[in-house]
């Protein structure tokens, strides 16, 4: 007998092993049954472990033997896995045929290379985002916003838009469901299968039923089939993450259950090492770029929690969806001021689309600080030029919606990809006044704007 288990609380199960100690890390099983499987999570007095039960915690009790492989959680990587959903465990989730064997990596270990940054442009064909807050390819976009905003719907258009509409031929796509509704999953699923993206991705969840240990693992698991697409098949990938929230909540939860000292503000004292060890693994290389993009929750709809706030430093493009824009009927739901993105510069969208974005903007600011006149005394009783600005503004936020392919289902609309060119061009002909003949609601959900002025 290599080791045995000390006591089980919930799904923390403390073991002890008097002569060979494990590494963290280490899978451990029981003697009698290899399907009971446990995590090295972390040490504790001499020679005990906390570990984490990745299955059934009721299989264990007191002095029952365990055996260690010497090994960690692995995944199976392989192209066999596009257009397949799958567990942390490497298990069918999609109701198809069994997975045939793969090689497996493991999910903790860094495949390291030479970090390679490529400075262009990622169009999406989403006009709030190529126009105001450009992706990076090679690097990160956040989508920050509360429950029910449309942070989903969003990462999905955006997975549909950039590997359906453009790079079939150049990108795969990585999909980690982490902490979401399986509901909201299977609609995932359902979405691209409609719109014929599935061939071209692969699907890991660990949806919010599971142990804190699984829904942590598939945040790395995703990565690591990522990972294996730049490497081995030298593939430009698109990784997307459902919701990275979720990711830190469930390192949180096992700091909890282990007994670990928070920091002040109740969060793991681990937290900025975990999120640094998600993020830069999600690097590029000379065989291929890993563009990713990640839902956030924000819970409370406050920016300001430390959970939220660790995120931040690895970001490239930040978009914040808001419950007021929402409720005005208007999506995607972006707050066009609070969003950002490194990418928005001469010298990667070039000088007129930096300068139409700045007199955006500009008009924007100037027509919220005329929001709260309009609303005690009315648009009327504002000045010739200050009712201009006003009108102007409201037309750009009405143009800046957009039906979505993934949500035609829902809406009954059909959705419209929008070039960036395009959308530069009918920024700019709005907040010029070339438009102000046309009523507001004109603006609403269409694609181009010469397919109303001409059509």
């Amino acid at each position: 007998m290599k080791g045995y288990v000390i006591s089980v609380r919930g799904q923390i199960v403390v073991v002890e092993f008097p002569d060979e100690q494990p590494e963290i890390g280490d899978v451990l099983h029981l003697a009698d049954d290899d399907t009971a499987v446990l995590e090295v999570l972390s040490s504790g007095k001499a020679k005990t472990y906390f570990c984490i039960a990745l299955r059934d915690a009721t299989k264990f009790y007191r002095k029952a033997p365990l055996v260690n492989t010497h090994d960690g959680v692995k995944v199976p990587v392989g192209r066999d896995l596009l257009g397949r959903v799958i567990n942390v465990f490497g298990e069918a989730q999609d109701g198809q045929q069994p997975l045939p064997k793969m090689e497996g990596r493991l999910v903790r270990k860094w495949q390291r290379g030479g970090v390679v940054v490529k400075k262009e442009i990622l169009e999406t064909g989403i006009k709030v985002i190529d126009v105001f807050a450009p992706l990076l390819k090679g690097g990160k976009m956040g989508l920050f916003g509360g429950a029910g905003v449309g942070k989903t719907m969003l990462l999905t258009e955006i997975l549909h838009n950039v590997v359906g509409k453009v790079g079939r031929d150049r990108y795969y796509s990585v999909y980690a469901g982490v902490g979401e509704r399986s509901r909201e999953g299977l609609e995932l699923w359902q979405s691209l299968k409609e719109t014929g993206v599935l061939p071209f991705s692969s699907l890991i969840y660990g949806q919010m039923g599971e142990n804190p240990a699984v829904r942590f693992l598939s945040a790395y698991a995703g990565v690591t089939l990522a990972e294996y697409f730049r490497d081995i098949e030298k593939r430009d990938i698109l990784f997307f993450i459902d919701n990275v929230y979720r990711f830190a909540q469930a390192g949180n939860e096992l700091s909890v259950l282990t007994g670990s000292i928070p920091s002040e503000d109740g969060y793991q004292s681990t937290l900025e090492s975990e999120m640094a060890m998600f993020h830069e693994r999600l690097s590029s290389t000379i065989d291929g770029v890993i563009t990713s993009v990640e839902a956030i929750y924000v819970p409370s709809d406050d920016l300001l929690d430390h959970g939220v706030q660790s995120i931040f430093p690895y970001l490239d493009s930040m978009l914040v969806l808001s419950r007021d824009v929402y409720q005005e009927g208007r999506t995607p739901a972006v707050d066009i001021l609070g969003s950002t993105s490194s990418a928005l510069s001469p010298r990667y969208v070039g000088d007129h689309h930096y300068e139409v974005v700045l007199m955006a903007r500009s008009l924007l600011k100037r027509a919220q600080s005329l929001e709260r006149i309009v609303s005690l005394v009315g648009e009327n009783e504002l000045s010739a030029e200050d009712q201009v600005v006003f009108r102007r503004a409201k037309k750009l936020k009405n143009y800046l919606t957009q039906p979505f392919f993934t949500a035609e289902g829902q809406r009954g609309i059909k959705g419209v990809y929008v070039p960036v060119a395009d959308a530069i061009k009918d920024v700019n002909a709005i907040i010029s006044g070339q438009h102000d003949a046309l009523d507001d609601d004109v603006f609403l959900y269409v694609g181009k704007m010469s397919d109303i002025v001409h059509g």
